[in-house]
């Protein structure tokens, strides 16, 4: 038997056998299409089994498969660091290999504590957001909101401050909050998902009140760690998030996206005085950190193929029709009685169901998944709230298949 992640198997218990995929579908053991307008967990960006991708992992694959990261590099590696780090919001210096989401957040903290550890400054307290996600290992649990994926590891994380994310009522408020919390001199950094809180349940807030929470923080020499995970590769309609924001940061986690959704892989991004407050003859300066798989080759060379595809000019394309399509559908829907804060940044379209009131314990997610997918549309609802987030290979015609099958489904419940 196998245990599926984040399913409570009282709800639903007999899952759907996908064969293969291409582009936008998903196929079931029967042939049937099913539309993936999540992304598959927001990784795939440009369609599934793409060729392209597909043809740097098998040349990869035929020359080097994997080798120890400590004692060796490779040219994938340095091929993507090469071409990403340019690319990122205050051009970043280094990058860390990892595998996922969670492991680039551990690194990012990890990384921001010991920078000042190693210089003998005692900051080792971390500011986050209330309502964020950063991931399920024990390090990011701890910066994420205490929550029912939470709640039973809650005596073993480690003391969060945590703080609204900030907005026109709150402001002011909260810059006299945080400029008392800077007396004490012992943050070490501040993480957060930029612009909008992902698993949350895709909660935006504007760039122009975050760069003034973060000038006030960076005076007081807090590190900003940007999780980019979710909203990197564009996303939020620009390739990073933290390229509408005039606040740069000094640490960026990256994952889901970045080998189009192909394999496994995470890279913590970083500046050169980070990494600089390691570089030592003392070897208890060093970062004690790395995984089996750090920088596998493979997963390096599904990176560099997604990535000149997420910067060809018919990706942005792509994410500017779909932001015009999420607009025009939020509009036609306004004034919906079974759904309130309608939203949209970038590719990302989100909504509250009126019917739902608590977001991860109320089985309206499933509910709506299972009738979704009879539809033809993969949908998996934060709780209450329903979200769009498709690959950039969506056709305008696919895309009003899934609004079509939403509205199906609230004028159904």
């Amino acid at each position: 038997m196998i245990w599926h992640p984040f399913n409570q198997f009282y709800y639903r218990n007999n899952f759907k056998k996908i064969t293969y995929a291409k582009g936008v579908y998903l196929f079931d053991s029967h042939n049937n299409p099913i539309i993936d307008a999540i992304s598959s967990w927001w990784v795939n960006l440009h369609g599934h089994a793409n060729p392209i991708i597909a043809q740097a992992i098998y040349e990869q694959a035929l020359k080097l498969e994997q080798v120890i990261f400590a004692n060796f590099t490779h040219e994938p590696a340095e091929q993507l660091s090469q071409n990403l780090l340019p690319l990122l919001p205050g051009k970043m210096d280094y990058l860390f290999f990892s595998d996922n989401g969670s492991t680039a957040t551990e690194v990012a903290i990890k990384m921001a504590v010991q920078y000042f550890f190693n210089q003998g400054i005692k900051k080792n307290k971390i500011l986050a957001f209330e309502n964020a996600y950063h991931g399920d290992t024990f390090g990011a649990m701890s910066v994420s909101e205490k929550n029912i994926f939470t709640f039973p590891f809650s005596d073993m994380l480690f003391e969060v401050i945590r703080i609204p994310t900030p907005n026109l009522e709150n402001i002011e408020d909260l810059l006299q909050t945080c400029h008392q919390i800077c007396k004490k001199q012992d943050i070490a950094a501040i993480i957060l998902e930029p612009l909008i809180q992902g698993a949350g349940g895709m909660k935006i807030y504007e760039a122009r009140y975050l760069d003034e929470l973060l000038k006030l923080l960076k005076k007081n020499d807090i590190l900003f760690i940007a999780d980019e995970v979710m909203t990197g590769f564009g996303r939020t309609g620009t390739l990073f998030a933290c390229d509408q924001l005039q606040q740069k940061p000094d640490i960026i986690c990256l994952s889901k996206g970045i080998t189009g959704g192909f394999l496994p892989l995470g890279v913590t991004a970083c500046k050169k005085y980070i990494f600089d407050a390691f570089y030592s003859p003392e070897l208890s300066k060093t970062f004690f950190h790395g995984h089996s798989y750090t920088a596998n080759p493979l997963a390096c060379a599904a990176a560099n193929a997604s990535l000149q595809l997420t910067c060809s000019p018919a990706t942005y394309e792509s994410w500017e029709r779909i932001r015009n399509q999420h607009f025009e559908f939020s509009s036609m829907l306004k004034n919906h009685s079974k759904l309130k804060n309608i939203r949209c940044l970038g590719t990302i379209w989100a909504a509250e169901m009126e019917q739902a009131q608590n977001q991860y314990e109320n089985p309206i997610s499933y509910i709506w998944s299972e009738k979704a997918i009879q539809k033809g549309v993969l949908l998996r609802p934060l709780g209450n709230t329903l979200y769009i987030l498709p690959p950039y290979c969506i056709t305008k015609e696919e895309l009003n298949q899934v609004y079509e099958v939403i509205i199906e489904l609230l004028d159904e419940n």
